[in-house]
């Protein structure tokens, strides 16, 4: 009931009837109440003059009988005589006798006194109250010359008693209340029908000329049915409201030249958004779709979206998205026309079938709902678009089925147009990523040349393996592999043959090698093999029968001769010669050098003499380590990162050294040990500190890369402390780009996740080194807000003469461009390498042909204004 009278009152009928009513209504009110607190006060007054005149005529009635002297009998019956005759009047009457008369007469029976009969006494002041619909008077009765004849105990001015008359006004007051309300009543009928009668003239005269109007109005389903609006002029009757339909009209003409459908020109930029292609579209690129598909039938008809793709040989996979549950028969006929087209198309992968078909259903039918009826092929146009991409080698066919009679619509046909270039740009990009994802993934636990594990995987098995021998009390072998005429092979044959010639050697060690054995390339011409449950003697054997294989293996090189291989092979043990894995590959390594001093092609095994002098050894290391730190003998070295589009030095990497007497020690000879012993964090503290202070006496307006340690991970105050650092020597720090060697990340996801997102919170930046090395590169893109990656050097060295490393590194950038993120190429040691990096756009470079590790900063030799900030390539 509200909510209809809210409507009503919502029309122009209901505004007018409300406006006439409220007015009346208010009028009508302040004019009553006015009239009836008037007449009140008249009432009021009339009484008190009423009240005074019959006070005065009792008084005097009373002073004339009191002259003639009276007897007590008299004097009551006048008292008894006054009440009776006001008895059927509103007025009430008594009369009180003071205290001097009732020494000399006595009492009488009287109502007790009030406040109002006492002040009356004491003061001898007549006065008129008003209260609670009553008009009261009191009026003392003052003795005079006369009274003092009869009251010989009184004086002139006493109080001898006090008339008391009350006039109750209530009767009248509700009679002319009551009659008010009967005319309020009376009078509101007819302002009602008064109200109700303009209203209904007043809107019927609007309403004619709008229901005109909103006719013509209704018939504008579409832009066409606007440009043949007619726009003549509606008389209102009222020149206010035909002033405001004119400017309608005129503004109805200037939209007739420039009205596009609004559903359209909202899906069309809808559809621009949709080409910037994230993470999370790649991870949920088929609810991409189906949202595609809901928003596509806000404005055609689709009934169904179609991906057809073929990756490199693999075959091609079928998807099906409908809009609406179809029955089995509909699904069957559909996949029939799509192998159909998929056979006499001309381009694209050919000699491939569909490996499987997978339909999807945007809104299913649920329990009890009747599916939708079956759709024929006359039911449903189907519009396409191709895709052949050569690297990474990708093929599709991307359609979308709309209903038959919308597909010819102009408009409709360009929206299609634009439905499909996003469509084959969304499935296009998530397959070629996915492809490449799939490479680095692969070659980030293989060797992209010998497909054998990498030296990342290997380094992680061997840990593992420590872990497992020691918790059951097991022991196995490691064997460092090292060719000793690979140089020479290399260099007198080329890089090609080199290629070959470890490809060669990595198949003829893994035929050697025992199921269960752990064979991985180490880098270069090093391989290593874990034996796990192998004594060393046992080893020892299995080292000299793969040195045989590899004495046997003959190859043809380009020049008609034949070139073998020869190997120097260093075997530990766990525990006998180390009880941890870094101590165990240190031993093993120092085997293989003793058997290249024996003169090669031959096994070494330590004895205890041998094991004693290489813990020695590292020992010696610890306290050069210990003694640099305390002596702070630690020195910040700075190699420059180059703009490969300008040339121009604007970033630096931060590299640690430690100086010897007159030597300078590379990171490399100390690192293990410092992290070993767990001083590493304070050697960066130390370093960093050191370069802040130089970047400040320097002017140094550039980047600084700074490579950080795991154990900065669990140092809880380690970003706080970096942080007031920048402060102190007014580094924003923007301008600072932590990075993380991916070999070197941790387990804990959930800890380097919570260090980055700090990094990012304190305004530093975050960037993976060696990126492609190890197995979680592409897991990291998707977690971390990265800012700059550095692709592992060893690719891009060898990305020239390997066209596997050269389809790696291009992953890698395609990758990397997607997303955002900046690149950096590690080990450019000659022209041609550089200009290979300039061509596959990576953003900068770094190795000893751009600049070498100095003390002291490359500075530009006009110094910038601003400091150089990091931007991310479009």
């Amino acid at each position: 009931m509200a909510r209809l009278l809210l409507a009503y009152l919502r029309t122009l009928k209901g505004f007018v009837l409300v406006a006439i009513l409220s007015t009346s209504l208010i009028v009508f009110l302040g004019v009553t109440l006015v009239a009836s607190l008037l007449y009140e006060d008249i009432i009021a007054r009339q009484a008190e003059r009423t009240s005074e005149t019959l006070a005065r005529q009792s008084f005097n009635s009373m002073l004339q009988v009191m002259r003639q002297g009276w007897s007590r009998e008299q004097r009551e019956a006048f008292i008894a005589d006054t009440r009776s005759i006001h008895a059927g009047s509103p007025y009430q009457f008594e009369i009180y006798r003071g205290e001097l008369v009732s020494e000399r007469y006595g009492e009488i029976d009287q109502p007790p006194r009030d406040i109002a009969i006492g002040e009356a006494f004491e003061s001898g002041e007549e006065r008129v109250y008003r209260e609670s619909g009553q008009v009261r008077r009191v009026m003392p009765l003052v003795a005079t010359s006369d009274c003092l004849g009869c009251h010989q105990n009184a004086a002139i001015g006493d109080v001898l008693g006090v008339i008391d008359i009350q006039h109750d006004m209530t009767p009248i007051s509700s009679e002319m209340r009551g009659n008010y309300v009967a005319l309020f009543l009376a009078a509101s009928m007819m302002v009602l029908l008064l109200a109700m009668a303009l209203s209904t003239f007043f809107a019927s005269r609007i309403r004619q000329s709008l229901n005109t109007f909103r006719s013509r109005l209704s018939a504008v389903n579409s832009v066409e049915d606007f440009r043949h609006l007619d726009v003549s002029v509606a008389n209102v009757h009222f020149r206010e409201l035909d002033a405001a339909f004119q400017h309608v009209n005129e503004l109805v003409g200037r939209l007739k030249n420039v009205a596009v459908d609004k559903d359209i020109l909202e899906f069309e930029i809808r559809l621009l958004s949709k080409f910037i292609i994230t993470s999370d579209v790649v991870r949920d690129w088929r609810e991409f779709i189906k949202e595609l598909l809901s928003d596509i039938n806000t404005i055609v008809q689709a009934h169904t979206l179609v991906t057809i793709f073929q990756v490199e040989e693999e075959g091609y996979e079928l998807e099906i998205f409908w809009h609406r549950e179809v029955s089995a028969e509909t699904r069957e006929t559909f996949e029939r026309i799509l192998t159909q087209l998929l056979e006499d198309k001309p381009q694209g992968l050919t000699g491939a079938t569909v490996l499987k078909v997978i339909h999807h259903t945007v809104h299913p039918c649920g329990p009890g709902e009747r599916m939708v009826m079956d759709l024929t092929p006359d039911d449903i146009r189907l519009q396409t678009k191709s895709l052949l991409l050569e690297a990474p080698k990708i093929g599709g066919i991307v359609g979308i089925g709309v209903q038959s009679d919308l597909a010819q619509d102009p408009i409709r046909h360009i929206v299609i147009d634009g439905i499909l270039s996003t469509l084959l740009n969304l499935v296009g990009s998530v397959k070629a990523i996915y492809k490449y994802t799939q490479d680095l993934e692969f070659y980030a636990t293989r060797d992209p040349l010998t497909n054998l594990h990498n030296q990342r995987i290997f380094k992680d098995m061997l840990s593992y393996e420590v872990g497992r021998a020691s918790r059951h009390q097991d022991h196995f072998s490691l064997l460092m592999l090292d060719l000793d005429n690979f140089k020479t092979v290399n260099d007198r044959h080329g890089h090609a043959f080199g290629d070959h010639f470890l490809q060669a050697v990595a198949e003829t060690l893994t035929r050697s090698v025992r199921p269960g054995d752990f064979l991985a390339r180490y880098g270069g011409d090093e391989f290593t093999i874990i034996l796990p449950e192998t004594g060393d003697q046992q080893a020892y054997s299995v080292a000299l029968r793969i040195a045989d294989s590899l004495t046997s293996q003959a190859l043809a090189a380009p020049d008609g001769s034949t070139v073998r291989a020869t190997i120097s092979i260093g075997v530990a043990t766990y525990p006998r010669h180390a009880t941890n894995a870094r101590d165990l590959f240190l031993m093993a390594d120092n085997m293989m050098y003793k058997a290249k001093r024996k003169g090669k092609n031959c096994v070494a095994l330590p004895d205890s003499e041998e094991v004693a002098a290489v813990f020695r050894e590292v020992g010696a290391k610890n306290q050069m380590v210990l003694s640099a730190l305390e002596e702070e003998r630690i020195v910040p070295y700075f190699q420059p990162i180059v703009d490969v589009r300008t040339g121009q030095v604007h970033i630096h990497e931060l590299l640690m050294r430690i100086q010897v007497d007159d030597r300078i020690v590379p990171a490399g000879e100390f690192i293990d040990i410092a992290e070993s012993i767990g001083v590493i964090h304070k050697m960066d503290y130390l370093l960093i500190e050191k370069a802040f202070a130089q970047i400040h006496d320097q002017g140094y307006q550039g980047l600084l890369f700074i490579n950080l340690s795991p154990r900065s991970l669990i140092i809880g105050e380690f970003i706080g402390h970096i942080h007031q650092l920048a402060i102190d020597y007014d580094i924003l720090p923007e301008r600072i780009v932590f990075e993380l060697t991916e070999r070197e990340t941790v387990s804990n996801l959930k800890l380097l996740e919570k260090f980055v997102l700090d990094l990012k919170l304190e305004g530093f930046n975050f960037a993976i080194d060696d990126f492609g090395s190890g197995y979680s590169s592409f897991r990291y893109l998707k977690q971390f807000p990265i800012d700059v990656i550095k692709i592992e050097g060893d690719f891009i060295r060898n990305m020239l003469d390997d066209d596997k490393y050269m389809a790696f590194v291009k992953s890698i950038v395609t990758l990397a461009q997607s997303l955002g993120v900046s690149t950096v190429a590690e080990f450019i040691e000659d022209k041609d390498v550089l200009a290979a990096v300039a061509e596959l756009g990576i953003d900068f470079g770094q190795g000893y042909h751009l600049g070498r590790p100095s003390l002291n900063f490359v500075m530009d030799r006009a110094p910038a204004r601003q400091p150089y900030r990091l931007t991310f390539p479009d």
